[in-house]
Formats: C-alpha cells, sequence, structure tokens
C-alpha cells in the first residue's frame, strides 16, 4: 500500500512540474516566469527526495538540498535583476 502511494505521489509530482514548464514557457511576463521556476525547482527537490524514498537511500538528500540552495539563489538574483536592471551593485 505504501509503495503505491509513493509511486502515485511520483506521479503527481511529475505532473506539476510539467504544467511548471508549461507556464514558464507560455507565461505572459518574467514575473510568471520567475515563479514557474521557483515552484519547478521545488518539484525537483520533492522529485528527488521521494526517488530516494523509493529507493530506501540517503545519498539523494544532499542533491536536494544543493538543488534548494541554487534555487533560492537564483530567485533572488532574478528578483533583483527584474526590480533594479542588476544583480550587483
Amino acid at each position: 500500500m505504501m509503495t503505491i502511494a509513493l509511486y502515485l505521489t511520483i506521479a503527481m509530482v511529475i505532473a506539476a512540474a510539467l504544467l511548471n514548464v508549461f507556464r514558464l514557457i507560455v507565461g505572459p511576463d518574467a514575473p510568471d516566469r520567475v515563479l514557474a521556476l521557483d515552484t519547478l525547482y521545488i518539484n525537483a527537490i520533492a522529485l528527488i527526495i521521494l526517488l530516494g524514498i523509493a529507493l530506501s537511500t540517503r545519498m539523494y538528500l544532499e542533491a536536494a538540498l544543493l538543488i534548494a540552495v541554487m534555487g533560492f539563489v537564483g530567485t533572488v538574483a532574478m528578483a533583483k535583476y527584474l526590480k533594479r536592471g542588476s544583480v550587483i551593485e
């Protein structure tokens, strides 16, 4: 029963990631695209964590933490660029 729930959750996260890719491509303006990219990296973190649970290994946790840090830095840089026009002052 637990494996069925795990695979169903993986399928739902993949569907959410595909919807985020659609919003990233079609998004009407830049802030929508930044939010889609932000949500896409959160879905990637969830997918990596679920894959680690499915394979019963802890190695994927480090990759998820690395994606979380890079995603946060990228989101802050894009928000600063959209607000001021430059990242470094």
